[in-house]
This record gives structure tokens, sequence and C-alpha cells, in this order.
């Protein structure tokens, strides 16, 4: 029974970032655009710190409940191909 209880917590921390993300995955389309990005990611509660074309792709900076993410986006067809959890190095 232990091993058990333990097990379902560890599922549980590992499942934490995920559930931070539900909102978002990879494969989501979002827009081409910084308008289309800005107000797609906006109206699931996130939070945009920064949105930059580089070497063809889109990259998003945000942040939802504490949680800061960045997301790569195809430049063309403005869909997820990356998500990146942001570390503290603290």
């Amino acid at each position: 029974m232990e091993n058990l209880k333990m097990l379902t917590l560890a599922g549980l921390i590992a499942a934490v970032p995920a559930l931070a993300l539900a909102n978002v995955g990879l494969g989501d389309k979002l827009g081409t655009d910084e308008a289309e990005i800005r107000a797609a990611l906006e109206a699931q509660g996130y939070v945009i710190e920064e949105i930059e074309l580089e070497d063809g792709e889109i990259e998003v900076e945000l942040s939802k409940d504490g949680v800061e993410t960045e997301l790569v986006l195809s430049e063309t067809e403005g869909v997820v191909t990356a998500i990146e959890l942001e570390q503290d190095d603290d």
C-alpha cells in the first residue's frame, strides 16, 4: 500500500508542469502574426512577455500560474513545434 501511495505522489508531481500547460500543446495552431498569437494565448489566461521572429521561427515567452514557458511556432503555419519550461537557476 505504501508503494502505491508513493507511486501516486510521484505521478502527481511529474504531472504538475503539464497541467500548467494544459491549454497549449504541440501541434496547436496559434497564428502567424503577433496579434493572432497574443489573442489566442491571452484568451487562455497566459501573460505574454515577448514575441520575436528568429531563425524562421516565432518564439513566444509567456507565463501562467507562476510557470514561465517558451513556445516555438512555425513561421509559416503558426503551429506549436516546441514547448520549453523555463528553469530557475537559483
